[in-house]
């Protein structure tokens, strides 16, 4: 198995925390490696393409990278996360 980049780490980090329900069904299907690879590999190209767009535009290289991450990473790291369906009552 080819390990993860640290983007792939933070999506399957996050994934597990907030997405359980997609983690599962990916592991079930014998998937979430294979769908981890696939987000690092889409989140590196896009912040790559982004990043090289925003320094034609007169940013800095630090300042392109932060933003072209600050895009990307809601596309597929930190995806919208599972509602749950027994939330704790307040108190």
């Amino acid at each position: 198995m080819k390990s993860l980049t640290p983007y792939g780490c933070r999506a399957e980090k996050f994934w597990r925390r907030y997405l359980p329900k997609m983690v599962a069904e990916l592991e079930r299907k014998g998937r979430l490696t294979e769908a981890l690879l696939e987000a690092e590999q889409r989140t590196a190209t896009e912040v790559d393409d982004l990043r090289r767009h925003f320094q034609q535009q007169g940013l800095t290289p630090e300042q392109a990278q932060t933003r072209a991450w600050e895009i990307v990473q809601f596309r597929y790291v930190y995806l919208r996360p599972e509602r749950q369906s027994n939330p704790k009552p307040r108190t």
